[in-house]
């Protein structure tokens, strides 16, 4: 899974080129497997797309759904998120303008698997937290 950190590059990485062959405009760059899962894993794109899979979702919604992020990391994650076909944003023409955000097909299809890897983070942190606990007494010390 991810650090946290593969949620703020915008522009693509070596790996999703295939190979040094040039992509012709409108050729699509095969992502490896990693690097998707490194997307849907980040350590905000859990939240966000479970957020997101419940109907559409505003910004200022997800700052509050989403603990501890940053508006710079919402909106940077929200457009990779978006770029990579996991969210659609529709702009309604008002004043202020409305934003929101609606989880795509693609998305929808991986709702259950995040439900289910959130549940059981959820579940067992406190046992992960003791586990921690007593491999750094054990170990002198943090890994």
């Amino acid at each position: 899974m991810s650090q946290g950190n593969n949620d703020v590059s915008v522009e693509p990485t070596q790996a999703c080129v295939a190979g040094d062959a040039p992509f012709t405009p409108g050729q699509a760059k095969a992502c490896t497997v990693r690097e998707v899962l490194d997307r849907v894993g980040g350590k905000w794109s859990i939240g966000i797309l479970v957020a997101a899979s419940q109907g559409p979702v505003r910004f200022t919604e997800l700052e509050r759904h989403v603990e501890g992020i940053s508006r710079r990391m919402l909106t940077l994650t929200l457009r990779n998120l978006e770029r990579d076909g996991l969210l659609s944003r529709t702009v309604y023409p008002t004043v202020p303008p409305k934003v929101e955000y609606t989880a795509t097909p693609i998305a929808l299809e991986l709702y259950d698997s995040l439900v289910a890897l959130t549940s059981w983070a959820e579940r067992h942190r406190n046992a992960i937290a003791e586990a921690r606990t007593a491999y750094d007494r054990a170990h002198g010390g943090t890994a």
